[in-house]
């Protein structure tokens, strides 16, 4: 792979040798998916993708997280879909952690460094295609849009996370900040998927226990993190996956602790399922 500042899945296969010992560890209210988990024997093939496979890290479960799913997508040269998406319903995320991916939203072309975002509205049509010498890797997050009366669908957008400020945390003397691509007020949408940077030793000082559920992805650095009742250390390329009201907390550290977050937002609360 590129010289990527993000993790990616380490892909093969540990040798014989080694320890069955490690982190992966699946509760009532969180799970937590080690990088060393993400191993080629557990990837996925999806429709009308070519020389294409996906570590599925999330998908909606009954009685735990329930609103999403999220990919990481591996595409190797020449490969892609021009179908990607079956569900009409479905908005989406696309992240690109290493290579370059050529994507094509309603007929505008665009170019996805390391790096870029993409958001894909519910019925967009869109294609993505590895014209380069390497593989792409991208996060894939999916949802089933929750239209609402008298408010308009969110439109598609393209940026990357360098062209983007980091909005620091009121009091925290710009040690913990969240690098938004939607304004929170903006109604429009039912998810987020922002980028955390915590420097080090800053904290999430207080148990966050909220009714959004979480993907958080570690992009960069480790930390131990507070997990319903359990302290849990992560590091780069390491997944946590949280439903709603999971307590969760916060120690970076020793270096710089990013992680891609998805939580969803801004509609009421279902009374019947």
């Amino acid at each position: 792979m590129t010289n990527s500042p993000y993790a990616t899945p380490s892909g093969g296969l540990p040798s014989q040798a080694t320890l069955h010992t490690g982190r992966a560890v699946f509760t009532e209210a969180y799970a937590v998916i080690p990088h060393g988990v993400m191993r080629d024997i557990v990837t996925s093939y999806l429709p009308h993708w070519s020389e294409t496979r996906a570590w599925v890290i999330a998908r909606p479960l009954s009685g735990f997280s329930e609103t999403f799913s999220q990919y990481i997508v591996e595409v190797a040269p020449g490969g892609g879909s021009d179908q990607p998406e079956p569900n009409a319903e479905a908005e989406g995320v696309l992240f690109v952690v290493d290579g370059e991916a050529s994507l094509v939203i309603d007929g505008n072309a665009h170019q996805l460094a390391p790096g870029g975002y993409a958001f894909l509205p519910p019925g967009s049509v869109w294609s993505l295609h590895n014209r380069g010498t390497v593989p792409v890797r991208f996060h894939w997050i999916r949802k089933r849009y929750e239209a609402v009366d008298g408010i308009a669908a969110p439109t598609a957008f393209v940026t990357n996370e360098r062209n983007e400020p980091i909005r620091w945390m009121p009091g925290t003397n710009d040690r913990w900040g969240t690098t938004r691509f939607v304004e929170p007020t903006d109604l429009r949408h039912d998810m987020h998927v922002n980028i955390v940077t915590l420097e080090p030793g800053a904290v999430i000082p207080f148990e966050e226990t909220h009714v959004m559920e979480h993907g958080l992805y570690v992009l960069e650095g480790k930390a131990v993190y507070r997990l319903n009742r359990d302290w849990v250390e992560v590091e780069a390329g390491d997944f946590m996956w949280l439903r709603a009201f999971c307590p969760q907390a916060c120690y970076a550290g020793p270096g710089r602790f990013r992680y891609l977050l998805y939580k969803d937002v801004n509609r009421h609360m279902k009374l019947s399922f």
